[in-house]
């Protein structure tokens, strides 16, 4: 059969493994995939369960074939938008198997444009993989094999060029969690599948023995659909690969569940699963306790793994709660967006502890960001947190919200160590973690500890560019400014529209002495940012620093003339007037960034190059003590 099959608005490309709805790729790979392409192989015909069984699952692999194979062709029907009691394509024998009742035109078009008349049914050969591997992999059947006869051979390896031949389960110490796929054919659900996606992500965070890898790093998958689960493995540098579909109905939601093995595309895992809204706790649950069965026999023992009870949420609130973890967690508005929905979740369910997280965390992100004051964002932040966990003890990211506030507000730093160990406990594979515990390690003097934790969050998250920017910033504390310029030249290659990038870069000039070099770098951080406090704060002390006195004046008028409404950071006036050689200013505006416990005083004053004329003071000195830097 030609490589190009066509029925109703479908389009199959047999030879690269791919299905399109008018010219719109849908993803369905692995078993479903195949069973289409025999289906499609023989158009009217029976192809009956024991066909199905030794064509796409040999002896060799041990599954519930009746589950698996109902699973497989549920996949396919929700692809084709086709059902069981009214079938348009895929028909069902009862206990006898299926065929394809659909009209279908063959068409021979290659990849490049080319074309041939239709010919007689074949056997379907799938998409061909890289030679070496397919030829290794046909050696070996071929030896293992042989006593079963050609046409068998044939029906194994033709169809499953792919699967391993070794017995036994495959060692699954990695994996990428892909974003599911909405089937509602509602752009507007799209925060419902991302969300669900953030969730199962965090579920089998919980393992410590298994890499997670993070959202950022799978979420540029969710426009690379044609891609093949094996590849994506490939790229991710994980051993299995978890794609799934979402659909929602009402307050009734189905997710369908397919893992595979990625050096092999070995089929792992083909499930279905259908609750009611409330319930999709205990769903998520399920879904993490069967990819936990499949990890556990290999790497995790049973003890390890948490899967806790999970308890009926309202329907409304968890869909608020969604909703808000799809606002972007760095914007005023988007924060402000999704701590409405987190208060409208817990107004819903006063139980649901993640909404609490989710609050906690908008709080501790305006106060992070300046959109308000530590006293107005902290308290608040800590108040929430602490509610999460009488609720749910277990919850690492309400350790993580405890741990910020001790560390940026309180400055406890015996109690942001300890809230961050339960963290990381809880949740080993959380990225952003690690790279918050980094920044704490390098500001309590653990250089070394520090750059280990930036290696393992990168391997957690090897796609995201921030990483670079947390290296950078951890060369900022050891005055490594050689290296911060690098590192920023790195970032600024990739990135252009990056404000931090550029900041930083300045930063590092500044500190190399080279103060005129970074005045560009600050003036392109103040445009990118839209005027951030930090930019211009460092423009304006670069100003002073080279004479320009005027310049530097004339930001520090229009600074002061904020409306109150808006936080302005003490410290970073300090830093102002620092340059202007204002020293009873500066330790003034100290003194008061001290007493509204400014997060900038905590990560700038021991290692800021524009303080350096200033540390044989003793108002310093006494300032540092205060603050309990650890020694």
């Amino acid at each position: 059969m030609p490589p190009i099959v066509r029925f109703e608005d479908y389009q199959v490309d047999l030879q690269t493994g791919e299905l399109r709805k008018n010219g719109t790729k849908i993803r369905l790979s692995g078993q479903p995939f195949q069973i289409l392409a025999l289906l499609l192989e023989k158009p009217g015909e029976l192809i009956t369960r024991e066909e199905l069984r030794a064509r796409l699952w040999p002896d060799e692999v041990f599954i519930d074939f009746d589950h698996s194979l109902n699973t497989a062709v549920n996949k396919l029907r929700e692809a084709l938008g086709d059902s069981t009691n009214d079938s348009h394509f895929v028909e069902t024998l009862p206990k006898r198997g299926y065929r394809f009742i659909g009209s279908i035109e063959v068409r021979g078009e290659s990849a490049a444009g080319e074309s041939a008349a239709a010919i007689p049914s074949a056997p379907i050969l799938p998409p061909p993989t890289q030679s070496r591997r397919l030829a290794r992999h046909i050696a070996l059947a071929s030896a293992v094999f042989a006593a079963l006869g050609l046409v068998a051979w044939l029906g194994i390896v033709l169809l499953r060029p792919q699967r391993s031949a070794a017995v036994g389960p495959p060692s699954i110490r990695s994996i990428a969690i892909l974003p599911f796929t909405n089937l509602s054919g509602d752009a507007e659900q799209e925060y419902f599948s991302d969300g669900l996606t953030d969730e199962f992500i965090a579920e089998l965070s919980r393992i410590s023995s298994l890499r997670v890898t993070s959202r950022t790093s799978v979420m540029q998958y969710k426009t690379e659909i044609h891609k093949p689960l094996s590849q994506i493995a490939e790229e991710l540098h994980v051993d299995a690969v978890l794609e799934g579909s979402v659909l929602r109905s009402g307050n009734r939601v189905r997710i369908a569940a397919h893992m595979i093995y990625g050096p092999t595309d070995q089929h792992l895992l083909a499930e279905t699963y259908e609750r009611d809204l409330g319930d999709v706790l205990k769903l998520q649950r399920e879904v993490a306790e069967a990819v936990a069965k499949q990890v556990r026999l290999k790497v995790v023992p049973a003890r390890e793994i948490r899967m806790d009870q999970a308890r009926a949420v309202n329907p409304e609130a968890y869909d608020n709660y969604l909703k808000g973890i799809s606002f972007e967690p760095t914007r005023e508005g988007e924060i402000k967006k999704a701590k409405s929905h987190f208060e409208i979740a817990i107004q819903k369910d006063p139980d649901f502890a993640p909404a609490y997280v989710g609050l906690a965390r908008c709080y501790r992100n305006l106060g992070q960001f300046g959109w308000l004051s530590p006293r107005e964002a902290y308290p608040p932040s800590k108040q929430a947190a602490l509610a999460a966990l009488k609720l749910d003890e277990t919850n690492c990211g309400a350790h993580w919200s405890l741990a910020f506030v001790a560390w940026n507000y309180d400055w406890d730093w015996q109690t942001a160590e300890r809230e961050l160990g339960y963290a990381l406990e809880r949740c080993p594979n959380s990225a952003a973690m690690r790279e918050f515990h980094a920044l704490y390690l390098a500001w309590s003097g653990q250089a070394v500890e520090a750059q280990s934790e930036i290696v393992r969050a990168h391997e957690l998250d090897p796609h995201a560019s921030e990483l670079v920017r947390y290296e950078t910033v951890l060369r900022y504390h050891v005055r490594d400014y050689r290296s911060m310029m690098e590192l920023s030249h790195r970032e600024i290659e990739t990135n252009p529209n990056d404000w931090m990038a550029h900041y930083l870069l300045g930063v590092g000039h500044e500190g190399s002495g080279h103060i005129a070099e970074a005045i560009p770098e600050y003036r392109k951080a103040v445009e990118l940012s839209g005027g951030g406090q930090d930019s211009i704060s460092a423009l304006a002390h670069a100003y002073a620093a080279t004479g320009k006195k005027a310049d530097a004046e004339k930001i520090l008028s229009e600074w002061q003339r904020q409306p109150k409404t808006k936080y302005v950071s003490t410290y970073m006036t300090a830093t102002i007037y620092a340059g202007l050689g204002d020293k009873d200013s500066t330790f003034k505006y100290l003194e008061r960034a001290y007493q509204e416990r400014s997060p900038d005083l905590l990560y700038f004053l021991r290692a800021d190059p524009r303080m350096d004329n200033l540390r044989t003071d003793p108002r310093f000195q006494d300032l540092l003590r205060r603050m309990n830097f650890p020694r």
